[in-house]
């Protein structure tokens, strides 16, 4: 019995032992079955993570190459317009040198007509002088025999006659030498003074309220504008100048009648565009940034002015308000490039004459000083520049400077005449300013009424900007020696009515033309036709 039972527990312990070991191969499988999910999980995780890193890099990569894209189509462009430009001008060169070439043609055949004619009349002449030689001996033998004088004394008796006219011609004809003398100087006077005008030449662009900034895309105007019109309006606020968002095609326009706050707006603009970060907050840092930039600029084109003219001792609102007037144009003219223009003729002329070229070099720098503040200040740029000048102590002579060149006071020293001429001589010279659109019309439409009023005259055009006009006379009403007439009339005229820069040519064409035809039987006779 003992032993029944212990071979009982050990089959129990055997088949425990075998269960134990089912149960531990199982559960092994089971660790290891989990273990390949966990893994098998782990690896689809990491592959989806992958695939949206690499669609992630692949959008940044496209946006990348779009803005590539738009980056080198502009600079395209600009080439394609810089090279439009080139072709342009290269026309327009070679159009001139075509219609020279003409002229050049024209001359060359009206020359040899004239050498033609000019031979044929020294022939005529060579005969003329011969018969009149003959007639003349003639002539003298019969008088020798009428008056029975020699004809000797017949000449010295006819020189002492014209010696009293003669004497008067001479004085005359000096004097006319001397005139024509004096006329060329002056003219190679003023030849010699343009030379030396054209040395001290800018470049100058229109007066304009308007500036543009450029957009790398038109999403751009969206951010500018803002949610509901909040981004735009912190904008004008902050800056003083009007956003001009319209359709034209990354672009948009800042408008304003302070060049300065235009600059800074066009600046601060230009900041946000390129930190691609348009907010309220944003944009009050970014036109602080473009103060201070802005600030930079006036005074270092103050200090760079003063260094080139070798002015020291200026009051520092004075230098700020000279380096403000970069930023200001009157008539296309940048006015701190005109009024260094006039310091630095100002003080050459000093020199000439032994005056003070530092105080002459000062009083024409600051002699439109008044223009750096007149666009938010009442009263005209005279007042205001002498009213800033008294502030700051300036000297008497820049003071009156200011006001003599628009002869608002006596010049006080020759210093101030100077730098009247020099005002005159940097604003009238060719290129320096240019008419409004408006004023431009009234002078080219009043200098053809002008000629039009001259009885005899048929059609009159202005040319060259005003500088010429071309007066067309009906031939039967006007003759030749009329037209030379009519010419000093009309400039005279223009002259009394009109206050212009330079001087004005004033060209009369008389032209009388002649047509014949060849009788119409004739021709259908010779060219054979038949007549029904």
């Amino acid at each position: 019995m003992l032993e029944n039972i212990s071979g009982i527990n050990l089959i129990i312990t055997g088949l425990a032992l075998l269960v134990g070991l089912l149960v531990g191969v199982v559960l092994y499988h089971l660790i290891l079955l989990k273990k390949k999910t966990t893994a098998f999980a782990l690896i689809q995780s990491a592959e989806k993570e992958a695939e949206k890193v690499k669609k992630e890099k692949l959008y940044d990569f496209k946006v990348e190459m779009q803005q590539k894209r738009s980056k080198l189509q502009a600079e395209l462009r600009q080439k394609e317009e810089h090279i439009a430009k080139i072709e342009s001008k290269a026309l327009q060169k070679d159009k001139e040198l075509r219609k020279e070439e003409n002229q050049l043609q024209i001359r060359e055949n009206r020359i040899e007509a004239k050498e033609k004619k000019i031979n044929e009349l020294e022939e005529f002449l060579f005969e003329k002088q011969k018969k009149m030689d003959v007639l003349l001996e003639e002539q003298n033998k019969k008088l020798e025999r009428i008056a029975n004088i020699p004809v000797d004394d017949a000449k010295k008796e006819l020189l002492k006659n014209l010696e009293s006219k003669v004497k008067l011609e001479a004085v005359q004809m000096a004097n006319d030498i001397k005139q024509e003398a004096k006329e060329r100087a002056q003219r190679e006077a003023k030849e010699i003074i343009a030379n030396a005008i054209e040395n001290l030449a800018y470049e100058f662009t229109m007066e304009s309220t308007l500036s543009t900034v450029e957009l790398p895309h038109e999403r751009y105007k969206g951010m500018i504008i803002g949610r509901e019109g909040k981004n735009i309006r912190a904008f004008e606020e902050a800056t003083g100048v009007k956003v001009i968002v319209d359709d034209t095609p990354e672009l948009v326009v800042l408008s304003g009648y302070d060049p300065v706050a235009r600059e800074i707006a066009r600046v601060a603009m230009q900041y946000l565009i390129k930190n691609k970060s348009i907010n309220i907050n944003h944009i009050q840092q970014m036109v602080k940034r473009a103060k201070n930039e802005v600030q930079r600029s006036i005074f270092q084109a103050a200090d760079q002015t003063l260094r080139e003219l070798k002015l020291r001792d200026i009051h520092p609102l004075m230098r700020e308000n000279l380096g403000r007037l970069k930023y200001r144009y009157s008539y296309g003219q940048n006015m701190l490039q005109h009024s260094k223009e006039v310091a630095m003729l100002t003080g050459s002329m000093a020199a000439e004459l032994g005056f003070d070229v530092p105080l002459a070099r000062r009083a024409g720098l600051f002699h439109d000083i008044g223009k750096a503040i007149s666009n938010n200040s009442e009263g005209s740029h005279v007042t205001l520049g002498l009213e800033l000048a008294t502030k700051c102590k300036e000297h008497e002579v820049v003071k009156n400077a200011i006001l003599a060149h628009h002869e608002e006071a006596e010049p006080i020293s020759p210093i101030s005449v100077l730098v009247t001429a020099a005002d005159k001589i940097s604003g009238s010279r060719p290129g320096a300013r240019r008419d409004t659109l408006e004023a431009y019309t009234k002078r080219i439409t009043k200098l053809e009424e002008i000629a039009n009023s001259f009885e005899g005259v048929s059609k009159t055009y202005a040319i060259s900007a005003g500088r010429e006009i071309r007066v067309i006379v009906e031939p039967d009403k006007i003759k030749d020696a009329q037209a030379n007439v009519l010419s000093s009339d009309i400039a005279s005229k223009i002259k009394e009515s009109m206050e212009f820069p330079g001087k004005i040519k004033v060209c009369v064409i008389r032209q009388t033309i002649t047509s014949k035809y060849t009788d119409e039987f004739e021709h259908r006779k010779h060219s054979g036709g038949r007549q029904n």
